[in-house]
């Protein structure tokens, strides 16, 4: 076993990031360095915005870790919004407004945001409490949906209704990550007994009071969740290898941007990568038009060695129908395939005997005789006749040939 494979053996059982720090904290420095030459320096080619601000521009310029990964995610609980809490928030406006989505019903979240018990500075930037019978009712239409993607800045879902979210609001929040819904916990997690979950017991249900919630979590916990949401990154993976968050804005400095970054990645590996670092293959950190610095690269490109064929066992890569050297392919000879199991040799057609062809035209003949349709008659060829013909044509040409020639002489 490799060096590289033991050491990612070894961090997917501990869990640990095998992210460099200095690695990061370097590729966190060039690239912002890079990111403030180029909006003090911009190309002459596209449209600049003559009121736009230069430091407001790149303290705005949003920061992306992309990740990389050997093989799909298909796993759907991988699949779920979730969010990572960062040491430094992405959001630290304390005048931004909120607007809070949660599940049936909405009066008792109402309630809670305007008892006393919740925080005051809390309570006035939370400034829309829905769920999401009322959503899917009030913004049906676009120009309704714009407007409350217009009227705040952070949008928090529960949990239970994050999948829901984009059939309900659209192509106005999912067309970009800027407003996306940060999923929250606000419901109690159920007991578990002897490792397994309590289920809840069948029977007939009850309708349920708008004002009581007894299965919500308790107000100081809902608060603590909220406030991790505000300035946590947010994870939306889709079922491919290639995942990007958003981690920082090229105004930081380079050390806080690099520690948001190590807490991603650890973080994003961890918790929804399968197999963990054994499937990572590439991390790195970009800016929108930047190219992308790398911060962790793998040395085994795949996961399942077996799929792999030796060189020895392949060689060069040859044209189609051709060997190694161009020559042509060996017919008949047994290749063993990835799996490693021996495939069918390959057979080549049967020549066309002469004897068969006449056995096919008789079949033919009999099956338009049958149809009403009998088969035009070739005329047989004869060579002696041919023979003869042409024999006879050459002689007049010739008798002709010696005519024209006394005729020109006389």
């Amino acid at each position: 076993m490799s060096k590289s494979t033991t050491t990612v053996a070894k961090a997917a059982e501990a869990t640990v990031s095998l992210v460099n720090a200095e690695q990061t904290l370097k590729a966190s420095k060039a690239l912002l360095s890079h990111i403030k030459k180029a909006a003090a320096n911009p190309d002459s080619g596209k449209k600049q915005n003559l009121l736009a601000d230069e430091e407001t521009t790149v303290a705005q310029t949003p920061i992306w870790l992309t990740l990389t990964t050997k093989s799909h995610i298909n796993d759907t609980s991988r699949l779920q919004p979730g969010k990572i809490v960062l040491p430094h928030p992405l959001n630290t406006d304390e005048e931004s407004t909120i607007c809070l989505i949660t599940a049936d019903p909405q009066r008792w979240y109402k309630n809670m945001v305007a008892s006393e018990e919740f925080p005051e500075d809390l309570r006035k930037r939370i400034t829309r409490v829905i769920d999401i019978s009322h959503l899917q009712a009030k913004f049906k239409v676009y120009e309704a949906q714009r407007k409350l993607f217009a009227d705040h800045e952070i949008f928090l879902a529960d949990d239970r209704i994050a999948n829901r979210l984009p059939k309900a609001l659209g192509k106005t929040f999912f067309k970009s990550t800027v407003k996306r819904p940060i999923p929250v916990v606000l419901m109690a997690q159920k007991g578990k007994v002897d490792g397994k979950r309590i289920a809840t017991p069948k029977g007939k249900k009850t309708k349920r009071d708008p004002v009581e919630n007894p299965n919500a979590r308790p107000v100081p916990e809902i608060i603590g969740e909220i406030r991790k949401a505000i300035g946590a990154a947010l994870v939306h993976l889709s079922p491919s290898t290639n995942t990007a968050v958003k981690v920082g804005y090229a105004g930081w400095k380079a050390k806080d941007l690099a520690e948001n970054v190590e807490k991603v990645a650890g973080e994003l590996v961890d918790r929804f990568v399968s197999q963990k670092w054994k499937n990572v293959r590439n991390i790195y950190i970009k800016g929108p038009e930047t190219a992308a610095l790398p911060i962790f690269q793998t040395d085994e490109l795949w996961l399942d060695e077996t799929k792999v064929v030796a060189d020895d066992k392949e060689g060069p890569r040859a044209l189609p129908g051709k060997g190694k050297h161009g020559e042509k392919a060996n017919v008949g000879k047994k290749r063993k395939s990835l799996d490693g199991e021996a495939e069918p040799e390959a057979v080549e057609p049967a020549p066309v005997v002469e004897e068969d062809r006449p056995k096919k035209k008789a079949k033919k003949a009999a099956k338009a005789e049958k149809a009403g349709k009998p088969e035009k008659a070739l005329p047989e060829s004869n060579d002696n006749r041919l023979d003869k013909e042409i024999s006879e044509r050459k002689a007049n040409l010739r008798k002709q040939k010696a005519a024209a020639k006394k005729a020109v002489e006389a």
